[in-house]
């Protein structure tokens, strides 16, 4: 496998394909990407024994990190297959995920910017606070000292 993979079927083949080379067990389940990953790089249900790949988190990575997330799901797979500990805490799961060099942590990623749009100052104590919805100004007060709270700015996105 050169570059990334673009489909399901291309996703599953190169699963199947690390899972042979890396743990040398069969992964006889599906295997898909799931745009709708936000914080995470890929998971592993339980329930079906499917792994879903977050796509956005592959482009922006690179296949190294791609390979690894797969490590780390095919760890869950195969040690929930075998009755072991597949949780983040357990032993197993542990010693399993360093052998392959799976990625232990996802790496930092948001699919979607933080914007804010509304920033208001209180008039008392000068405490700042940025919000992407308007505030109701007679309704909410500081939450430092109870004072009344004033818009200083509105940034157009």
């Amino acid at each position: 496998m050169e570059g990334l993979p673009r489909t399901d079927a291309e996703l599953k083949s190169m699963v199947c394909m690390i899972s042979m080379r890396d743990f040398h067990l069969p992964f006889s389940h599906d295997c898909r990407f799931n745009a709708r990953l936000r914080s995470t790089g890929g998971r592993y249900i339980l329930s079906t024994h499917n792994v879903e790949i977050n796509p956005s988190y592959a482009h922006r990575f690179g296949i190294e990190e791609l390979i690894r997330v797969i490590r780390h799901e095919l760890v869950h797979y195969h040690l929930h297959l075998a009755g072991r500990g597949y949780r983040h805490q357990d032993r197993d799961f542990k010693e399993l995920l360093s052998r392959v060099d799976g990625a232990r942590y996802a790496r930092a990623h948001r699919v979607t910017p933080l914007t804010t749009r509304y920033a208001y100052r209180c008039t008392a104590c000068g405490a700042n606070y940025v919000r992407k919805r308007k505030l109701d100004t007679s309704r909410y007060a500081c939450g430092s000292c109870r004072g009344k709270l004033e818009m200083i700015a509105i940034k157009n996105t």
